[in-house]
């Protein structure tokens, strides 16, 4: 045990720790509000969406020089995320397409995208490791990435205090909130948007194809043993926590990939919630 605590001295873990706790209470309140509107889907969408936009941020990065704001792929990803969302939100409007069959589509052309963008980047340019991107590397979250995420993580959590009691009202009932001069639409827009923001910031640490598990999972739970919105989201941040912690401990002692292990641990807390529940 204290050979594990002793981790913490190094400070690509304290980086990667301090990244992991910050993205368990974005996606935690995000999510809350995520999974009871039956939006799952979404983040599964939208961190498919960020690939694509990181995609595109490398490739202008590779033909734009080793100087300026757009040798950073994140530069062009969050605009590209965010767009991604704003669409989602607008077509589901506009059309008698549900939400998954939206978001559906939109998965499928940003991938389509994002292999195009990485399949013309020279080698000896790219900027991009596939493999890290799609399954995480929490571990070599740099400087630059922590302070990004941090930013995002004070709008994010700002935003969404702010908006909470709105927000669950328009969850539970959005016609009577509607009624009350609530601007329903306008929430929903931004929600898709913070959650857009939250998922390509995460992308990086935890990867694109376990975002939406990260975002998914601990809200899943909560919402199995929680009698109301407020404690299913406190209950979702401490899941997400508690499995951060224990995932990167667990992953170095059993030295295999940080991100699997921190969402393999959701995924049990999720079980015995289950099982709590039908107890």
């Amino acid at each position: 045990m204290d050979e594990l605590l002793s981790l913490f001295s190094f400070a690509f873990m304290q980086r990667a720790l301090l990244a992991g706790l910050v993205i368990a209470i974005m996606a935690g309140m995000a999510g809350t509000f995520v999974v009871q509107r039956g939006l799952s889907f979404l983040g599964d969408g939208l961190a498919h969406a960020s690939f694509g936009g990181i995609a595109l941020g490398a490739l202008v990065a590779a033909f734009s020089g080793q100087s300026g704001i757009l040798q950073y792929p994140l530069t062009l990803a969050v605009p590209f995320t965010l767009l991604t969302a704003v669409l989602i939100a607008w077509v589901r409007d506009r059309t008698e397409l549900g939400s998954d069959t939206v978001i559906g589509v939109f998965f499928a052309v940003t991938v389509a995208l994002a292999v195009l963008f990485v399949s013309v980047i020279p080698p000896e340019r790219s900027s991009v490791d596939v493999f890290s991107l799609l399954f995480g590397s929490i571990l070599a979250v740099s400087g630059v990435d922590l302070i990004v995420i941090l930013a995002v993580f004070a709008l994010t959590v700002t935003s969404l205090c702010l908006l909470w009691p709105r927000l669950a009202y328009a969850t539970f009932d959005s016609e009577l909130a509607q009624t009350d001069g609530v601007r329903v639409r306008l929430l929903e827009y931004i929600l898709f948007a913070l959650t857009a923001l939250i998922v390509v910031v995460s992308a990086q640490v935890v990867g694109v194809v376990l975002m939406a598990a990260y975002l998914v999972i601990p809200a899943a739970a909560a919402r199995l043993i929680s009698r109301s919105l407020a404690g299913m989201t406190v209950r979702a941040v401490l899941i997400g926590l508690v499995s951060t912690v224990s995932g990167l401990l667990l992953s170095f002692w059993l030295d295999v990939p940080s991100g699997s292990v921190i969402i393999l641990t959701q995924a049990l807390l999720f079980v015995l919630a289950a099982l709590f529940r039908r107890r």
